[in-house]
């Protein structure tokens, strides 16, 4: 097409219709909407409004203008995207030469935290001003004053006569009838301070709290470290003012919580504001346990010296004043129960140190002259013994006692607070059966023993103890004569006393479950037999002699010097014949021994030293431990841990922690089975025969110790499993003495007067249940005679050797000296038969004699076996 028939471009603006439209609109009044607003596509902000040369089309008026730019502006603070077809810088865009160009966004509304900081960028945005930091350290502070205030404003002042009506604690029989209600409630007087000597104010201010009548009543530093120890774990104890102690005393619980220090700091506070230095300290003498159930400074001055408060020396406000830093570890009576290093040789050594500093401090701090000093140091004075509460008598004191140290360990209750009162114990003991304990026990006695014509049966004693097999629930205790008597051990969960002959079944069972160290973990059957002559070569593993002290070789004994020769184990346990044992534990390892006795419920801490003699039961566990661990035979070979405790309430709440033990398998079945076995025939044929008297199927097991200083008797039926001791205790050093000579006989053993006690108990405890007998023991283990044993011929015997049959029905003579076999020795399982069973020739119970070391057992300070036995074994068991 020819230049001159082209089309010119149309004029920028809209040409000349475009501008008739604007005259229009000029003439008529009206301008028309600026470009955008209509929102027709022509409008978007890529045209721009300004005309041909650029310049920006002027408003129809100074209204319109301020309406444009505040519309303009509330788009600027929603930051919208650019308009279709528009760009960031482009002509009509936001940074553009278009509408608005050059005018400031309005800034934001204001923040009142400005954080993170507006107007800022990268980290600065992140630091706070000056201004922000302050206000929140105001707003901190005052936020603590105001807490601290309603804190201050809620809490009471404690009453030192709302702590002296304190609960008792209330014991319940099994079936739920009430024992008794013993407690602190009848053991505290509250008195004033003119009733307390000053030397006992002092002795507690030099020891506790020298600052008392200066300071504010808190130490912020001793809570400091008091929260610092609770957040490790470890001991919140000294953290405290007389102040403190006194609203601890009175006023909160003994938890160790973060609350409860922040509550005793405010209530602390408004104590010593609000009262005297001398009433509080009234209050924290009336409020302090001092042990043995003495709440408050009198109650303890008649505890411990029979006399009131006012009367006391400051030699005894010393001795009281140490009390308080834990009367369980600084009373002389001690308390084992709790803890097995608080015996009374260990307490009286410590209490006699904190007396003597606390007076030496009096006298530094000047509440002592020179001359009081000295008087007060001449001696140490030593309070009385114990004394029976009230209810507190015959048997219910050593149940009680039981219950009680049961619940302490298995509970976060303190004894302090336990002894606060207010619980609620439903025990084990049926109350017949503790009657009848207690009658057996008195009627042999006084059958058995005269004191006031025999030296010898002075100082007498008897424990024992009855637990359900397949349970552990233990229903009957004898602990002694009484406290009312001055007797405050209890007998049935002590330690002191080695078991003998009692403690053969585990060397047994071992031998049964493991072999021994020849066998590759082959059951050693009870026919195997072994040396039951006196004076026993003990044999190492390699055929060598265990050597003794000095190197020689060691001799085991046995009580009597009958030459048994080779015997099965059968008929040793039946004759409690010592050497086979002895080697037998050696062969097996005492160590396995100790483990099955363990698991059978015997505790870790009451095994004697790991030697020969160990099998010969040095070892030293209680009463209900060796019932306990009975009954395991009993039940099969499934042990439960013995209980006094079904339930514990306080506030009608009950506690946790005292539900049944569950039962663990502690022996094959089997193995439980042969050892019932044995044991059957130790009653039937053997040292137990005094026990035939009770008319039913039975198991047990006589025991006597070195120096006839202990006599046992541990038996059983599958209903009941009951366990009686009987010693001599000297009353000053508590050390065993010989029972020699005592009731008349030359000495006492096992299948003595101990199963005379079991019988007469056992009759009245099972009158009314069924004989169920014992489960039928199967064949276990092979044959493995002691090296040395000869190999029967048939020239010797009629019947075959035991290599050819090993189940023969009648066995070869074991020794030249074996007596002729009698009617008694039929048995009811052929491989059981042994031909040498019946009578009673083998020196009784046969004692536990002399080990390679210079004693068979250690002895504590008092000369008692080391080592806890008992329930609890003075730890929570």
């Amino acid at each position: 097409m020819s230049e001159h028939r082209r089309k010119p471009p149309p004029p920028q603006g809209g040409g000349r219709a475009a501008t008739r439209r604007g005259q229009v609109g000029s003439s008529s009044g009206r301008r028309a909407a600026p470009r955008g607003a209509t929102g027709s596509p022509s409008d978007s902000y890529g045209s721009g409004p300004s005309g041909p040369e650029g310049e920006e089309r002027p408003y129809g008026g100074r209204a319109e203008a301020r309406r444009a730019a505040q519309r303009g502006a509330g788009s600027r603070r929603r930051a919208p995207e650019p308009a279709r077809g528009g760009r960031r810088g482009a002509p009509g865009g936001p940074n553009g030469p278009g509408r608005g160009r050059g005018r400031a966004a309005p800034p934001d509304k204001k923040r009142f935290i400005d954080y993170p900081r507006a107007g800022k960028y990268g980290a600065a945005r992140w630091v706070p001003s000056w201004r922000l930091v302050t206000g929140l350290f105001i707003g901190f502070f005052g936020s603590l004053v105001a807490v601290a205030g309603i804190g201050y404003a809620m809490v009471g002042i404690p009453k030192e006569d709302a702590a002296a009506k304190s609960e008792n604690n209330v014991y319940y029989w099994a079936d739920g009838t009430q024992m008794v209600a013993t407690g602190s409630g009848q053991n505290r007087q509250n008195i004033t301070i003119d009733k307390i000597p000053k030397a006992m104010r002092y002795a507690v201010i030099s020891a506790e709290n020298k600052t008392f009548y200066e300071d504010s009543g808190i130490d912020p530093a001793g809570i400091a470290r008091a929260l610092a120890n609770m957040a490790r774990g470890g001991d919140t104890q000294g953290g405290s003012t007389i102040t403190q102690q006194f609203v601890k005393n009175t006023y909160l619980s003994q938890e160790q919580t973060l609350s409860r220090k922040f509550k005793e700091m405010f209530i602390s506070i408004k104590v010593g504001g609000e009262l005297t230095k001398d009433e509080i300290l009234q209050g924290y003498l009336n409020t302090s346990y001092y042990g043995r159930g003495a709440y408050g400074l009198q109650a303890a001055a008649q505890t411990y010296y029979g006399k009131d408060a006012v009367k006391l020396t400051p030699s005894e406000c010393a001795f009281l004043a140490a009390l308080l830093k834990g009367p369980t570890y600084y009373d002389p009576e001690g308390n084992t129960n709790l803890d097995k290093s608080a015996t009374p040789v260990a307490n009286k050594k410590r209490s006699q140190v904190r007396w003597g500093w606390i007076l030496g401090e009096m006298r530094k701090d000047g509440h002592l002259t020179e001359a009081q000093y000295q008087e007060a140091t001449k001696k140490y004075p030593m309070p009385q013994g114990l004394k029976a509460t009230k209810g507190m008598t015959g048997q219910i004191s050593y149940l009680v006692d039981t219950a009680k140290k049961y619940v302490l360990n298995h509970s976060d209750i303190t004894q302090t607070e336990f002894d606060k009162g207010g619980f609620q114990i439903t025990t084990t003991f049926e109350k017949d059966k503790v009657n009848a304990l207690t009658k057996a026990v008195k009627k042999i006695e006084s059958e058995r023993l005269d004191p006031e014509k025999r030296e010898l049966d002075k100082y007498v004693q008897f424990g024992a103890a009855s637990v359900k097999p397949n349970d552990g629930a233990i229903v009957a205790i004898y602990g002694g004569a009484g406290y009312e008597n001055d007797h405050f051990t209890n007998n049935a969960d002590t330690s002191g006393v080695p078991v003998g002959s009692t403690w053969k079944p585990f060397v047994l069972a071992a031998a049964m479950q493991y072999g021994r160290y020849d066998t590759n973990g082959e059951a050693l059957s009870p026919m195997s037999k072994y040396n039951g002559n006196d004076k026993l070569k003990v044999r190492n593993d390699d055929g060598s002699y265990v050597l003794d002290k000095d190197d020689q070789v060691f001799l085991q004994r046995n009580e009597s010097p009958r030459a048994w020769g080779y015997i099965t184990l059968r008929k040793a346990m039946e004759q409690s014949i010592n050497t086979p044992f002895v080697q037998l534990g050696w062969d097996v390892g005492m160590t396995k021994v100790r483990d099955v006795a363990q698991r059978s419920g015997i505790l870790r801490d009451s095994f004697a030293t790991l030697n020969p003699s160990f099998a010969l039961g040095t070892s030293t566990p209680s009463a209900i431990r060796m019932a306990d661990a009975y009954a395991t035979f009993a039940a099969s070979g499934q042990h439960t841990d013995p209980y006094s405790v079904v339930e514990v309430k306080k506030d009608g709440q009950r506690l946790s922690g005292f539900t049944k033990p569950e039962a663990s398998e502690a022996m094959p079945a089997n193995v439980a089975h042969n050892v019932t076995d044995t044991l059957e025939n130790v009653i039937e044929n053997g040292t137990g025969q005094n026990a035939k008297a009770l008319g039913r199927t039975a198991a047990g097991k006589t025991g006597t110790t070195d120096e006839n200083k202990s006599a046992w008797f541990v038996g059983y039926t599958q209903q009941l499993s009951t366990a009686v001791a009987m010693f001599r205790e000297n009353p000053k050093d508590h050390k065993l003495l010989s029972m020699n000579g005592t009731a008349g006989e030359d000495s006492i053993h096992g299948g003595d007067v101990p199963t005379e006690v079991w019988t007469e108990y056992m009759k009245a405890a099972l009158k009314s249940e069924s004989d169920p007998g014992f489960p039928e023991a199967e064949e276990i283990g092979e044959i493995h005679d002691a090296v040395g044993a000869p190999s029967p011929t048939p020239s010797f015997t009629p019947e075959p050797s035991e290599s050819a049959s090993p189940t023969p029905s009648v066995s070869p003579s074991e020794s030249a000296a074996s007596p002729t076999p009698t009617a008694s020795e039929t048995c009811q399982i052929s491989w059981q038969c042994d031909p040498t069973s019946g009578g009673q020739d083998g020196g009784q119970d046969g004692g536990a004699t002399s080990s390679p070391t210079p004693t068979s057992t250690e002895t504590d300070d008092n000369g008692n076996a080391n080592g806890n036995g008992g329930i609890f074994g003075g730890s929570t068991g």
